[in-house]
């Protein structure tokens, strides 16, 4: 046999209302500072490692480029 389930009839049944947001105004509000970064928390990455493999890709790039138009020349 099957499971009777127990309905609330509605003078058991809670209404959940939102609490209401509590609102400030500017002028009761104290003002907050704003936060001061410092020098050593500053976001300053070091990528010299990328630039030095972007020249060396560059590099070679160059060099297949010229090989490819000697090699044109050549086999004509």
């Amino acid at each position: 046999m099957s499971k009777k389930s127990k309905q609330r009839s509605t003078s058991q049944r809670r209404v959940v209302s939102p609490s209401p947001v509590p609102t400030e105004t500017a002028a009761s509000a104290p003002a907050k500072p704003a936060a001061i970064r410092s020098s050593s928390q500053e976001f300053n990455p070091d990528y010299s490692y990328v630039i030095s493999d972007l020249k060396r890709i560059g590099v070679l790039a160059a060099s297949f480029i010229a090989v490819l138009v000697v090699l044109s020349f050549i086999l004509k």
